[in-house]
């Protein structure tokens, strides 16, 4: 069990160290990492904690981490204490690097901020962020396949199950999209419509 909790430690300090973005961008490095590269939950269940993460307080990155941690020691068949501790694992080790290279970063900014350098730095950094944006939001709909026949992409059924689920995802779309529906509005409605849909239908 330790074992686990040093790779624990390890995988979402690495996530932490070469995220850039935070927030939603984090949500694809995480699935990259712990659904794809390491297997330890299931891309339905990493569908429900997004969703979950998005929902409540904080940064939804953090959030995420948290749930995994714990998702991560209960499959493992940890009992609830260590499986809280898995939380506090993954939530400290993806916090960890941002914390130490920003007390670097307030110590030189006042400093370098003007410098063409870190004004270049800065506009490479911003395209990248919104690339990762977009992978999350892709990752969450459908499954990357990189084997030897090639690329391949299918869609996540456990994601888009019946026509409710494609019918939520369009008006939510058109709702942000052109309506500038704000994210808790459109997460309001979601749940009472999926509430309708699914139990009163």
């Amino acid at each position: 069990m330790i074992t686990l909790f040093l790779q624990l430690f390890w995988a979402f300090f690495v996530i932490g160290l070469f995220t850039v973005g935070g927030g939603y961008a984090v949500i694809g490095v995480i699935q990259s990492q712990i659904v794809m590269g390491k297997g330890w939950i299931s891309e339905s269940a990493f569908t429900d904690i997004v969703a979950i993460s998005q929902m409540t307080p904080g940064p939804v990155g953090l959030n995420c981490s948290t749930y995994v941690g714990y998702e991560v020691l209960k499959e493992a068949g940890a009992g609830e204490f260590l499986a809280s501790l898995g939380s506090l694992t993954a939530s400290l080790a993806l916090v960890l690097p941002s914390f130490i290279i920003m007390l670097a970063i307030v110590r030189f900014y006042a400093k370098f901020h003007e410098a063409p350098v870190f004004q270049g730095v800065m506009s490479a950094l911003r395209p990248a962020v919104a690339g990762l944006i977009g992978a999350a939001a892709l990752a969450l709909m459908v499954s990357i396949n990189l084997g030897d026949g090639g690329f391949g992409m299918t869609l996540l059924e456990s994601n888009f199950p019946d026509w409710k689920a494609w019918a939520l995802f369009g008006l939510a779309f058109i709702a942000y999209s052109f309506l500038k529906a704000g994210p808790m509005l459109l997460l309001g409605l979601g749940a009472v419509m999926g509430f309708v849909l699914y139990y009163l239908l």
